[in-house]
């Protein structure tokens, strides 16, 4: 692969019956299994190739508050909380570091924006400090002149490919059973709700089964008759060999994302620019996204026909659950980075930071995202199969906010109130004939 991640050994036996199947290895199904295990439920935690192997391990590693779209707020509130946590619970260095993220730009338009949406934050309970152009120049280090920036002291980082890996040590610990190269070909269904899973190596009994697959959830849902709205955006990073420090959290521009990470490098992107593949998944579900697509959102992806039309998880056809399934015909979706984008985000960084001039690509990577028409994730059990629940669609916000969707996710399966409003996450508000809202915060 494209990445490097840290190993997950599988459990030594395979289950025949839990409380609770969760689909998908990636940020969302580990640390759900693991806030679960730690409950006492007996879980097991399904994937088709190895943990963290798609994009909970090629994301950028933030872990903020700030710029989350309002419904998603207070569960990155509540994220932050649990990711300062989950390192001592757990005994492992997840890379968490409440470093600070600071956003500078050369646009009144930010600025008007950050301080509209600061304004609706400190009501939710995050603060964070808008700065004039010359603070951002100062607290940057940068060679650009800004307008202004905003710094959020208290958001943070952790290292992908460290961190899912991690929590899903720790779930094990206590006690979750983890199978890997395990692909889930379909619900087992009785009496019109769950009652377990059909995986390449048998059934496994189950009464509530949590699909947090990514990008192939849609896919799986749509064989059950269930519609999830996502299309998948391929997006390109990289790790920077190792180099001074010129930020020591994470660092945004309109044109130009960075982490500094644990040892010494830099996780790099050109924030806004990506792909999307025209395939039946993406054109049946084209009207639901038509407001992203008017928006500034997407005025930066590229379209493209190729064969992800007849494979992979945005393809039509069905299949037997006795047969091999699409998902293990593609193990992990595992796409090479785009060399424009990689050239564009060097010259930037030399461009803004002189020192670092000379800085080299140590390995790239491309990642799928799933995407929701408004950027919202769902979160909500279906009303078609009791005891399946959606965890899905976080349009690349899962990393940061996975361990807060993770609790809401155990509330919800031990019938317990959530910490927060869950309305935002249904799955029918794309069929019960509400407006869809533009995207309000990348």
């Amino acid at each position: 692969m494209r990445v490097k991640i840290d190993a997950v050994p599988n459990s030594p036996t395979f289950p025949t019956a839990v409380d609770v199947v969760v689909i998908g290895g990636g940020i969302i199904g580990t640390a759900t299994a693991y806030e679960l295990a730690k409950r006492g439920v007996s879980v097991a935690l399904l994937e088709k190739g190895v943990i963290a192997g798609e994009q909970s391990s090629r994301n950028w590693g933030w872990v903020r508050q700030q710029n989350r779209d309002l419904y998603e707020l207070p569960m990155a509130i509540n994220s932050l909380q649990r990711w300062s946590e989950l390192g001592d619970e757990i005994g492992i260095d997840l890379g968490f570091r409440r470093s600070g993220i600071l956003y500078c730009t050369s646009r009144e338009t930010d600025m008007a924006k950050w301080e509209a949406w600061g304004k609706k934050a400190q009501v939710i309970g995050f603060n964070s400090q808008l700065l004039t152009g010359k603070e951002a120049a100062d607290r940057s280090g940068s060679a650009s002149s800004w307008v202004g920036g905003i710094w959020s002291p208290t958001d943070g980082r952790a290292e992908p490919s460290k961190a899912v890996p991690g929590i899903a040590l720790g779930a094990q610990r206590l006690g979750a059973n983890i199978q890997q190269q395990c692909a889930v070909r379909g619900l087992d269904i009785s009496g019109g709700r769950v009652t377990g899973v059909w995986t390449e190596h048998g059934l496994i009994k189950a009464n509530k089964v949590i699909c947090a697959g990514g990008a192939w959830s849609s896919r799986f849902c749509h064989r059950h008759g269930i519609e999830l709205p996502s299309a998948n955006i391929l997006g390109t990073a990289f790790k920077t060999t190792v180099a001074p420090e010129v930020i020591a959290g994470c660092f945004s521009t309109p044109s130009l994302c960075m982490r500094r990470r644990i040892d010494g490098s830099y996780t790099v992107a050109v924030p806004g620019l990506g792909q999307m593949d025209l395939a039946p998944q993406n054109l049946r579900n084209v009207a639901k996204f038509l407001p992203m697509y008017r928006s500034k959102v997407a005025k930066k992806l590229k379209f493209r026909l190729n064969g992800s039309f007849f494979n992979g998880p945005e393809a039509a056809g069905s299949w037997a659950f006795d047969k091999v399934s699409p998902f293990e015909k593609i193990r992990t979706l595992d796409p090479a980075a785009d060399q424009a984008i990689l050239r564009q985000a060097i010259a930037e960084i030399e461009r803004e930071f002189p020192v670092l001039k000379g800085i080299g690509i140590d390995h790239a990577w491309g990642g799928w995202i799933d995407t929701m028409p408004d950027l919202v994730p769902v979160i909500d059990e279906s009303e078609k199969i009791p005891g399946f629940i959606i965890a899905s669609g976080f349009s690349g916000h899962g990393f940061g906010i996975g361990p807060g969707a993770a609790r809401l996710i155990s509330q919800q399966v031990m019938n317990e109130r959530p910490y927060t409003d869950m309305s935002a996450y249904r799955l029918n508000r794309f069929s019960d004939g509400s407006a869809i809202r533009q995207p309000q915060m990348m």
